[in-house]
């Protein structure tokens, strides 16, 4: 049966507009598809594990107390002996010359105002001398500056220096007292107690603990941390002060104070510089109660040995190696890669854990920085980097034609 007009001309309007539709969809289409972002690469993670070092061996003296730590790492590194709070001796004077500083700071390289010693300063020696105290002489009308009566104090542990630069300071012992209440309050030290300005009277004491947290506090005070590492130097009026810590430039030692008291025995604060592979570590250390200084320092100087013998430089990652892999809709690949060489130092068999946080890409170029990866042992973290192996280029034409969930979001 033939087609009326009205039938031929509806299939005519049908095939125009189809057709006209069809061109206007496909110059829609290729534009759409051509120039449309591509659809984020997630990756996949391959985080390196790190294998836990053997545990370290050390062995601290029978007597008193005894501990080690170093700075930056979690607690004590090892203890033995009391837990209770002992006498302090002269390392109480570190307690003197932290709390004069917090009342009257110095630079490293400042000498301070001046001090005229007086007939009370010359009291003070002879109080000390009649009392068996370590002293260095003094006469009235010298005068030292604020840096001279710490280092006479730390160096060579004059308790009638520690005396006149307290006095100095604030005035009275007992104003200084209460000084260094506060300054050990403020700093956390509850288990330190001082009663005089030397550490003579056996009242002063503290924790091995908190004894060497006051150590840490003093090396982070760059004079202070300089003149207990001071081996000897030349005082006018005085002449050579020498150090009375034997052990400072053997097996890395360069701090911190002597202490002696007949009734107790012989104490040494002592900090040390350790070298680790290609790592720095400083150890601080702390022997309260031993026999005598030889014995102790023996001790000290075998127990430094053995605390380099227990940090391990361990290997974290290689420059280049892979942490993550990207595999795009278009099959391209590639990998973030570890933009740097990295290790950490570690105390005996501390555990080594790592986390990566890698983003999803489109395009990109190597050497982006993708993300990163933190490895973490105890309170340390060491970040690296991740960058992309290689581009990440557009799939090209062909292939955008041919995936219009491009257009339409499909994944």
């Amino acid at each position: 049966m033939p087609l009326t007009r009205r039938q031929i001309y509806r299939r005519r309007r049908i095939v125009v507009f189809g057709g006209l539709f069809a061109v206007l969809a496909g110059i829609a289409y290729l534009p759409l598809t051509l120039f449309a972002p591509v659809s984020e690469t997630a990756p996949e993670l391959a985080v390196p594990s790190i294998a836990t070092p053997a545990a370290a061996e050390t062995s601290l003296p029978p007597y008193g107390a005894s501990a080690i730590a170093a700075v930056g790492y979690d607690g004590l590194l090892a203890q033995a002996g009391s837990t209770e709070a002992l006498p302090l001796a002269s390392i109480a004077k570190v307690v003197t010359a932290l709390t004069v500083l917090d009342a009257h700071p110095l630079s490293d390289d400042d000498p301070g105002p001046s001090v005229t010693m007086t007939a009370a300063d010359v009291a003070s020696y002879e109080d000390y001398v009649a009392r068996n105290g370590s002293v260095a002489p003094v006469k009235a009308g010298e005068v030292y500056t604020e840096r001279e009566l710490l280092e006479i104090m730390l160096i060579d542990s004059a308790n009638n220096y520690a005396t006149t630069l307290a006095h100095w300071a604030f005035g009275s012992t007992e104003a200084y007292l209460a000084a260094a209440r506060d300054w050990l309050a403020r700093n956390g030290l509850e288990g330190i107690t001082i009663v005089d300005t030397s550490g003579l009277d056996p009242g002063s004491t503290g924790t091995v603990a908190d004894v060497i947290r006051l150590g840490e506090l003093a090396l982070e005070n760059p004079l202070v941390a300089e003149i207990v590492g001071t081996k000897s130097l030349e005082i006018h009026d005085i002449g050579t002060v020498k150090n009375t810590n034997a052990l400072i430039g053997h097996e890395g030692i360069d701090g911190i104070k002597t202490g002696t008291l007949d009734t107790f025995g012989a104490n040494l604060l002592f900090s040390a510089t350790l070298e680790v592979g290609s790592h720095t570590v400083e150890l601080v250390g702390v022997v309260l109660g031993g026999p005598d200084h030889p014995t102790i320092n023996a001790a000290i100087a075998d127990l430094v040995r053995q605390a380099r013998a227990g940090f391990r430089e361990v290997p974290l990652i290689q420059d280049g190696d892979p942490v993550a892999e990207y595999e795009t809709p278009w099959d391209e690949t590639a990998s973030a890669v570890a933009g740097e060489s990295a290790s950490i130092v570690v105390w005996g068999d501390t555990a080594v854990s790592s986390t990566a946080t890698v983003a999803p890409i489109r395009l990109a170029a190597k050497g982006d920085e993708v993300g990163t990866v933190v490895f973490t042992a105890g309170r340390q973290t060491v970040t690296v980097p991740l960058v992309l192996s290689r581009d990440v280029e557009d799939p090209g034409p062909w292939w955008r034609l041919g995936h219009p969930e491009l257009i339409f979001g499909m994944r």
